[in-house]
């Protein structure tokens, strides 16, 4: 897939994946750990940006643990309707903004949040693109910057090392070290676990 065919699959995006399909799950094991390393590194006061909210559980999280001052950036304009529908408590204090992110985040100052985090979605930004947004993601992170994605090929006859996997046959899923790709771009990190999800939750911070 070239990199508009990832972009607008997201933006369009129904049925499994889809806002809906997230809403109607619920906060999960990354709303949690999120949550708990925000309220242990930073202070609710925190300007708090989400890069692909979808259709806002994670934040809403954060919202019911005191947290007012959130962002989001989502692709897929229909995932903040739904959000407004199932999480009204969060659609009046947040600002989200729609649009690829990496057009959003070029329109924010430097350090312009003190926690950015991405729940399984930089996993999903073209190589074409990389570069690009995870440059764009380091500029604006003014203090803890938040990852939790995939790192490992799945499914069935996957190879581990593979550079790139297939979610349900449909759309690619990136694999990369993220401890290198934020690394490289001056982080430190502070913690690296697994999920049960194959995800990795990493805590990264600026120096």
């Amino acid at each position: 897939m070239n990199p508009e065919d990832v972009r607008e699959d997201w933006a369009e995006r129904t049925g499994e994946f889809s806002p809906e399909y997230y809403a109607h799950k619920g906060p999960n094991e990354a709303s949690e750990s999120i949550r708990e390393l925000v309220e242990h590194y930073s202070d609710r006061s925190a300007r708090i940006l989400e890069v692909g909210c979808s259709s806002g559980r994670h934040l809403a999280h954060l919202h019911d643990g005191g947290f007012r001052n959130l962002h989001g950036i989502e692709i897929n304009e229909d995932a903040i309707d739904v959000l407004r529908e199932e999480y009204p408590g969060l659609a009046a204090d947040a600002t989200f903004h729609v649009g690829d992110a990496g057009d959003i985040l070029t329109e924010f100052a430097d350090d312009a949040f003190d926690v950015v985090y991405t729940v399984e979605t930089l996993q999903h930004i073209h190589p074409a693109d990389a570069d690009d947004v995870f440059d764009e993601v380091a500029r604006v992170t003014g203090d803890l910057l938040i990852t939790v994605e995939n790192e490992s090929a799945r499914g069935a006859g996957a190879r581990e090392d593979a550079d790139v996997s297939y979610v349900n046959d449909e759309f690619p899923l990136y694999h990369r070290d993220w401890k290198a790709v934020f690394g490289d771009r001056g982080f430190a990190q502070l913690l690296s676990e697994s999920s049960k999800r194959r995800d990795r939750l990493r805590l990264f911070r600026q120096p």
